[in-house]
């Protein structure tokens, strides 16, 4: 099989932007909401809104050239082919960083970190603070390929990871994750611990354990568990379709913008951190790029399937994703205020055997490099520091 890494860049063709328009300005539309809040979804005039900025206002060609300012590359891993930004830092002792997003996510965001994680001394940091970053896009995301095949979960992943990071030529490195990103970046203490120097995580699933005396809980675990609750019976409809029959809900999301942008947008609705107006923690254009490269790209289907491989979204399934007991690699942990489920560091610590950073935000949320790039950057190079 080939090893050869060869250069990429986004280049979306005029007509693919053309039928995105058309197919926006023509859109059949529900009606309204019968509430007052988003109880029962996005809104409708909201939505109407923000698809029509998206029609007549919104500029891919902008995102398209911020992300050809980095380096990119693909490469085929495992036959499949991995798209990937590579931005070595000017600090020829920096320490190899790859960083992993999730869904509804991409590698977009990490545009604002990349700077700063790079080359921190042009950005007010210390130079020993340097990263060599290697920013893959998931399999089924983005301009990575899209498997044909069944298998293509957490670990198949991960391994792919490890071997994109050999292929470099680094033989030590850190890892960072959330969302799917944290479940592959714990997953690689199990593929490659050899190689792997610590980690830093921004999501993390798990609770109390088994035989916990609830009587000694604090009020951050109490707050945990009413979140996890609410999470449970109202924010699950999407990982129970996406873990089912993500097939099915293809049909709908790469063939409708409107109902692709619905479907994404409702998430950063829910998951940033916000007092009720979800453009106070990404602008528009922030969530337009991300939800166009997913429209641009057809992958609503590809994506949703790593729910289906993993078992997320099913009874009883899919726990196990996002990290068994006893992970011994160093690691670090940042709980963002507007996260879905918040442990406590006793709870993490269950997990993560050797913790060594663990700290609580005031401000950010699911999407934290892209709510919060200079508290993201800040909690990385500090939860690092510990491992270098």
């Amino acid at each position: 099989m080939s090893t050869e890494i060869a250069p990429f860049k986004a280049d979306i063709p005029e007509s693919d932007l053309a039928d995105l328009r058309r197919r926006l300005v023509t859109a059949r539309w529900p009606e309204k909401e019968t509430v007052d809040d988003w109880s029962q979804g996005v809104p409708l005039e909201w939505l109407r809104d923000l698809c029509a900025y998206w029609a007549d206002g919104y500029d891919w060609r902008r995102c398209e050239a911020r992300l050809n300012a980095f380096d990119q590359f693909v490469t085929t891993i495992d036959g499949l082919d991995i798209h990937f930004l590579h931005v070595r830092s000017p600090n020829p002792d920096a320490l190899p960083l790859l960083l992993t997003h999730g869904w509804p996510g991409s590698v977009l965001e990490f545009l604002d970190v990349i700077g700063p994680l790079a080359d921190p001394a042009a950005h007010g940091g210390e130079p020993a603070d340097a990263f060599h970053l290697v920013i893959p896009s998931l399999p089924g995301y983005g301009f990575s390929g899209r498997p044909t095949g069944t298998g293509w979960g957490v670990s198949r992943t991960a391994a792919a990871w490890a071997t994109l990071m050999a292929r470099l030529g680094y033989d030590r490195y850190a890892a960072q994750g959330g969302d799917w990103g944290s479940a592959v970046t714990t997953a690689l203490a199990a593929v490659d611990r050899e190689h792997l120097v610590g980690i830093h995580l921004n999501f993390l699933v798990v609770g109390p354990g088994s035989g916990a005396d609830a009587a000694s809980f604090t009020e951050e675990e109490l707050a945990a568990l009413t979140a996890g609750a609410t999470h449970l019976e109202w924010g699950l409809g999407y990982s129970t379709q996406q873990g089912t029959r993500p097939q099915t809900l293809g049909y709908g999301l790469v063939d409708s913008p409107v109902g692709q942008c619905a479907w994404i947008a409702e998430k950063f609705w829910a998951w940033t951190h916000h007092d009720g107006d979800p453009y106070t923690a990404l602008t528009r254009d922030q969530m337009l790029d991300d939800i166009t490269l997913y429209w641009l790209t057809a992958t609503g289907a590809s994506s949703a399937r790593m729910y289906w491989e993993t078992g997320v979204g099913r009874s009883g399934g899919g726990a196990g994703a996002f990290g068994g007991e006893g992970i011994d690699v160093p690691a670090g942990v940042s709980m963002f205020p507007g996260e879905i489920f918040r442990p406590s560091r006793r709870w993490a610590e269950q997990r993560l055997t050797d913790l060594r950073f663990y700290e609580r935000p005031e401000r950010g949320g699911h999407f934290a490099a892209f709510e919060q790039p200079a508290l993201f950057t800040d909690q990385v190079r500090r939860a690092l520091r510990t491992m270098r």
